[in-house]
């Protein structure tokens, strides 16, 4: 039986990648040490992270003035270093809420200044993206925090918006290397890695270097950019086995196309699996307004919680795993991140198309 893995994260990894680690777990390039033996400052692991770096910054189009952190705590440490490092003395950030990851970042930085929210989904159950004409926002703001795209909740940004001179961050969690932003537009991008990228444990920040060096006296060493940044990520040892395997899925998705492939086939993918739910004669719906649905990530229910059980159950069973929904939200959820092949979302719909007509 093939097994098709539609977890939210840790999630599925390109095969070849795995295929690729297994062949080097016990002597890496005939050195003799597993990757996860290495030294950090040694020349083999520094040759491993400098590619890493490399390739991340071609795929992306990372500009020079630019750095790229390998970083741990995941996203959720960013909620606290995002306003610690970019206040830069300014009183207030703001915050767009449109799902639960935004209110546990906004949450998080009211520990450190006065958030204001520009615009919350809450009034719609966090089913779409408040429209950018009512955003309330403040030209004094130190950054304008945003989630391109809700894991939970599966409502993704149909464009980004424009805020002047306000640095414009963002959690790109479970979107990062899925589609092609322009990187000049953010002034910080995070990202943790379990979702695009790689194991979990590692996290990648990429902010723009006027924005670092600015944290206030009594910043903890570790949370302060600077010290990573001055360190090129070697202040302690890194999450080095992670970022061994995010080399690893860089050079697939270089090898496949780049991002904008991949953005080509996560657009199939998504459309194949939104079809078989909005054709189902109501038997599955999905709670996202059409314009913001996610690509990475679809939550679907049926018609009550007992079918939505014996959905996931059956699913199990036929080797589609990891569907059921977050438990703030119920249902299920496919998460169908890069490494997932369309010949997974299309097993899914033919299970999906089976279902319904036996319920």
């Amino acid at each position: 039986m093939t097994i098709f893995n539609f977890s939210a994260g840790p999630a599925v990894l390109p095969k070849a990648v795995l295929q690729q680690a297994q062949a080097e777990l016990l002597d890496w390039h005939r050195t003799g040490m597993s990757v996860m033996e290495m030294s950090h400052r040694g020349k083999e692991f520094m040759s491993i992270a400098a590619q890493a770096e490399a390739d991340l910054r071609e795929l992306m189009g990372i500009p020079s003035n630019y750095k790229v952190l390998f970083l741990q705590g995941g996203a959720t440490q960013q909620f606290s270093m995002v306003p610690l490092n970019l206040l830069r003395g300014k009183a207030s950030a703001d915050y767009l809420n449109t799902g639960i990851w935004s209110e546990k970042a906004i949450t998080e930085a009211q520990k450190f200044c006065r958030v204001n929210v520009v615009a919350t989904g809450a009034a719609n159950g966090f089913s779409d993206v408040p429209k950018m004409a009512t955003w309330q926002c403040d030209k004094n703001a130190a950054y304008l925090h945003i989630t391109p795209n809700e894991t939970i909740g599966g409502v993704e940004f149909d464009s980004l918006p424009a805020c002047g001179d306000v640095p414009l961050v963002a959690d790109l969690s479970s979107t990062i290397l899925s589609r092609k932003i322009d990187v000049a537009k953010f002034g910080l991008i995070y990202a943790g890695a379990q979702k695009n990228i790689g194991p979990a444990g590692l996290t990648i920040v990429i902010v723009r270097e006027d924005l670092i060096g600015h944290a206030p006296v009594g910043t903890p060493t570790m949370l302060d950019y600077q010290t990573h940044a001055d360190n090129d990520s070697m202040y302690n040892t890194p999450p080095t086995y992670g970022m061994y395997i995010a080399g690893l899925v860089f050079t697939w998705l270089k090898q496949n196309g780049g991002i904008a492939a991949m953005e080509q086939t996560n657009i199939a993918k998504a459309n194949l699996l939104y079809a078989a739910i909005d054709n189902s004669a109501d038997f599955y719906r999905c709670p996202v307004a059409k314009n913001y649905r996610s690509r990475m990530n679809v939550p679907f229910k049926t018609r009550d919680a007992s079918t939505d059980a014996e959905f996931v159950k059956q699913a199990d069973a036929r080797g589609l795993l990891q569907l059921k929904g977050h438990k703030l939200a119920g249902g299920m959820r496919a998460s169908i991140y890069n490494a997932m092949p369309i010949e997974g979302v299309q097993a899914l719909v033919n299970f999906m198309q089976e279902f319904a007509a036996a319920n």
